[in-house]
């Protein structure tokens, strides 16, 4: 039905065009025939009316060459409608003679204009077919993209007996290209030396081409080198077009010199394929010379070596020069527009390309897929999703949503806006879905937290026979770091190892997953198993061991990596300064920034953060402002970095001042910056300051306040003394209070002997978190603060009961490029003996010289006072600081790290050994920094 539809409309077609020849005729009526150009002379200028108003007004039946030189006009211009008129004129006339000239004639401008079916029909009507009416025929079906029938025809001609020329071969060549079938091309080759016909110019360019297309590129090169002198530039051309398609563009280049050597002058076939190979090498200078070469020699620009032009420009970032070339073509195509459309979209200029789209679209421009490929992945990566579904409504109006790539973009451009329902209506209305499809909706679900509708799909695509590639094990990766589900994440890499899937990326990707399912074992023997490994592999390598806690083989991996000639990059310097971070090793964290600076890398964006965290984490304040001053560009990320800083080290004054800074700038803060605020304040005791912040980010800024926030302020009210004002503000919270809100009212309850107000705290925590084993330590130790123990007992055996464990005190100290851990009472270091002695004199100099008399009711257990005073000496802390005194360089600040909160004993004792020793001490514990100098803490007694 569709097939004469078809035909009713081309029947229509013929009719109307049977109209012009009258029209013209009526038009010219007045015209004086001694005043109109022959038609020779018409078509020699390249008027087509011209030419049909002199065939119109010719008195007599026009000559043969006449027919031909119009035919010819028609075919150039691919007026396939004047060229049926004159067909009809010819058979009125009576002038297709036996000769079969304009027969082939004919044939020929039909081919130009794709009009196959008038072409065979006249083929077929001819009583004798001379050689060039065969290659009409073959050169029609070659040029409009029916190969197949090409070479159908071409074995037809030769059982016919007619022998090809060298005009068929070129055509049997072009066809034999288009479907990559090198048997048949090498057959027409080998034909081609039998008759001679290799060495003819065209025969020789098409044979460079055809071996090009099959993928036989040592071949063409082969066959272009036997040349020599005959090449032309048609010959330069197929062998540049040959290293085009087989990605050698440096080679292009180097053709392309010796062209210039040869002196062959480049035609627009040159310029188009140098200036692909300058866009591909990212070389804007050499396309700049091109370019200007052809403005020198005064030659109007065809319009595909302006879209060249364009497509280069746009690729090597230089939009403008792109959008200037534009701007002055004096006709564009839909190559033109599509150009600068995915030009902005490459540069990431993602509103200018929806800008643009909107104005061309109002220019009467037609969008094809390309277009709406362009602009949909503009929509989805800016986010702008109002946009994105008026492209959706325009492809679905214009009958090209169910174009496949279309199709995949629009599923791309919904997930990224995290709108997967439309994403999945987008891919069950796709009636053919490719791997692609698959991938991108599988991506979509685990991007968007959907894992198990991810594994889902992927166990359909497992039921419906198809086979995965790496891109859609890639997602289901992601699916299985999402659950961290192990014995998903085994069968999906056993998959992968059966399936011949693994490669570089998906072997990088399957370390992070066992490393986010704590498995670093795994992930080790995975990482063994790399051959070539790249600066991903040992990042991702350097991550698992940072996540899991195993920092000093974190560091140590680094080493391993620069010494394998690895250059790190900015994810793998940033992962190991957090792991010189954990450890407070303001020694090894030194080391790294020095490398940087050796190495000199920018310490700018996210680099400088890290330094700026790493200092502050390992003590050195003086040296996260130095990093933080010396940056030129400060972002959002760096400011907020050096507020929560400074209210790690009980500066809240300071942080205030920072966060001034930050809105002189004009940057606005978001809701991570006014966390760090909030938390310098609750550090230091800064209430009402805390409160008005809260109010400005809230009212000011219009931002939402998270659980955390109110934590924060919870935290510095109840340190402040004032737990029932906490109280009733966590009541009025818009928010149910989390686990985070009630732990920091009941350890202030603690602090201040709140014991009602802190039992509320304790039900409520252990309702909200009842496997956490610090909530029960906390409620215990609220309890023993009023010597509660018969409660103390039953929350140790609530946690018993549930398998909980307490984390042991533990405390580390950096000495000589090495950290030394230590436990409440430990003997186990080499030095233990010495340790001990260092800190027994300690105690009887603070006792007698600074009055210092040990404060039992921080021991939070039920034993005798005697017993008590020796945990307190025993404490983890005390006996990393003897070390420190025992052999840290003199003059140099002791830093202590503890995992847990300093217990108001020890603070007490480290005062007092940095006033009688003159000793600058600086401990890390699981809230803050203290620093110790001359008796007094930087926390001044508020932590």
């Amino acid at each position: 039905m569709a097939f004469s539809l078809q035909q009713q409309q081309q029947k229509q077609a013929s009719i109307s065009s049977a109209t012009i020849l009258s029209r013209v005729a009526l038009l010219s009526r007045n015209v004086p025939a001694s005043t109109l150009p022959s038609v020779k002379e018409a078509c020699k200028q390249g008027d087509l009316t011209q030419a049909f108003r002199s065939l119109a007004n010719s008195p007599q039946c026009p000559p043969q060459d006449a027919y031909s030189s119009i035919l010819e006009l028609c075919a150039s211009r691919k007026a396939p409608l004047q060229g049926q008129q004159v067909h009809s004129h010819i058979v009125k006339s009576n002038s297709l003679s036996d000769d079969g000239f304009l027969g082939t004639k004919l044939l020929f401008m039909y081919g130009k204009c794709g009009q196959l079916r008038d072409a065979e029909k006249l083929f077929d009507e001819m009583p004798s077919r001379s050689i060039f009416a065969w290659n009409a025929l073959v050169g029609a079906y070659a040029s409009n993209d029916r190969p197949s029938l090409a070479i159908a025809t071409f074995q037809e001609m030769r059982v016919s007996g007619i022998l090809p020329d060298a005009c068929t071969l070129a055509s049997v060549l072009k066809a034999c290209g288009a479907l990559e079938d090198v048997y048949t091309g090498t057959a027409t080759h080998g034909f081609a030396v039998k008759c001679g016909l290799d060495s003819t110019g065209f025969v020789s360019n098409a044979l460079v081409s055809m071996y090009a297309k099959c993928g036989r590129f040592g071949s063409a090169r082969q066959l272009f080198e036997r040349m020599d002198e005959e090449r032309d530039v048609v010959s330069w051309n197929s062998i540049i077009s040959a290293c085009l398609q087989d990605g050698q563009f440096f080679e292009v280049l180097t053709l392309f010199r010796e062209m210039q050597r040869a002196s062959i002058p480049m035609n627009s076939y040159t310029t188009v394929g140098v200036l692909q190979a300058c866009a591909e090498l990212s070389l804007p200078r050499l396309g700049m010379e091109i370019h200007a070469s052809l403005l020198k020699n005064d030659a109007k620009l065809e319009i595909y070596e302006c879209n060249a032009l364009v497509v280069l420009y746009a690729r090597c970032g230089r939009i403008g020069n792109a959008m200037q070339v534009f701007c002055e073509m004096e006709e564009k195509d839909t190559v033109s527009w599509n150009s600068i459309l995915s030009g902005y979209v490459q540069n990431g200029l993602y509103q200018e390309a929806i800008d643009f789209f909107r104005e061309i679209l109002g220019l009467g421009f037609e969008a094809d897929q390309v277009s709406l490929i362009s602009v949909a992945s503009a929509s989805g990566r800016s986010g702008n999703i109002l946009h994105g579904k008026e492209v959706h409504a325009y492809a679905m109006k214009h009958g090209l949503d169910s174009d496949l790539q279309v199709g995949n973009t629009l599923i791309d451009m919904y997930t990224k806006c995290h709108l997967i329902d439309y994403a999945e209506r987008v891919f069950y209305k796709l009636h053919s879905k490719d791997c692609i499809s698959w991938t991108t909706m599988i991506a979509g679900y685990a991007q968007n937290s959907r894992y198990s509708k991810a594994l889902e799909l992927f166990r359909q695509v497992q039921t419906d026979g198809m086979k995965g590639d790496s891109m859609m094990i890639g997602s289901i990766l992601q699916a299985c770091s999402g659950m961290l589900c192990l014995s998903l994440l085994k069968q999906v890499h056993g998959y992968a190892i059966r399936h011949g899937l693994l490669d570089l990326v998906l072997n990088n990707t399957i370390i992070d997953v066992y490393g986010e399912c704590g498995k670093v074992s795994r992930a080790c023997h995975v990482f063994g198993t790399i051959r070539d490994k790249d600066v991903v592999s040992w990042t991702s390598m350097i991550t698992c061991y940072v996540s899991n806690g195993l920092l000093n083989e974190a560091l140590c991996l680094f080493r391993d990596m620069v010494a394998a000639d690895v250059e790190p990059d900015a994810v793998s310097l940033i992962t190991v300064l957090a792991a010189a971070a954990g450890l407070s090793s303001s020694m090894k964290g030194k080391e790294i920034h020095g490398f940087m600076y050796r190495r000199r890398y920018l310490t700018e964006g996210t680099v400088s953060s890290s330094l700026v965290d790493m200092y502050a984490r390992c003590g050195d304040i003086e040296n996260s402002f130095k990093v933080f001053g010396n940056v030129r560009r400060k972002d959002l990320v760096l400011w907020t970095t050096m507020i929560d800083a400074s209210g790690m080290h009980g500066q809240g004054e300071e942080a205030i001042r920072l966060f001034r800074g930050l809105q002189e700038t004009g940057i606005v803060p978001d809701e991570v910056t006014f966390l760090a605020l909030l938390y310098a304040c609750s550090h230091s005791g800064l209430v009402d300051e805390g409160k008005y912040y809260l109010d400005v980010m809230t009212g000011e800024y219009g931002l939402e306040a998270w659980p955390e926030h109110y934590a924060c302020l919870v935290d510095l009210l109840g340190r402040s003394g004032r737990t029932e004002e906490a109280f009733e503000f966590i009541k009025s919270m818009p928010v149910k209070p989390t686990a985070a809100v009630w732990c920091a009212l009941l350890g202030a309850c603690r602090v201040h002997l709140n014991h009602e107000l802190g039992k509320i705290a304790a039900e409520k925590l252990l309702e909200l978190e009842p496997e956490n084993p610090g909530n029960y330590v906390l409620i215990s130790n609220a309890f023993a603060a009023t010597r509660n123990w018969e409660e103390v007992g039953a929350v140790r055996a609530m946690m018993e009961r549930r398998g909980l464990k307490k984390d042991p005190a533990c405390s580390w100290i950096e000495v000589g490029k090495k950290v030394h851990a230590f436990v409440a009472r430990d003997r186990t270091h080499k030095e233990s003996v010495a340790i001990h002695s260092k800190l027994t004199e300690i105690i009887e100099r603070l006792k007698k010289e600074g009055g210092y008399t040990e404060n039992t009711k921080f021991v939070l257990q039920d034993v005798p006072e005697e017993e008590k005073i020796k945990m307190l000496h025993g404490h983890s802390e005390r006996l990393a600081m003897a070390f420190g005194m025992l052999c840290a360089p003199k003059g140099t600040p002791i830093r202590i790290t503890k995992n847990l909160r300093v217990c108001g004993d020890c603070h007490e004792f480290t005062k007092l050994v940095s006033k009688l020793y003159e000793q600058e001490i600086i401990v890390r514990d699981a809230n803050r920094f203290h620093h110790f100098r001359g008796g007094s803490c930087s926390c001044r007694d508020f932590w």
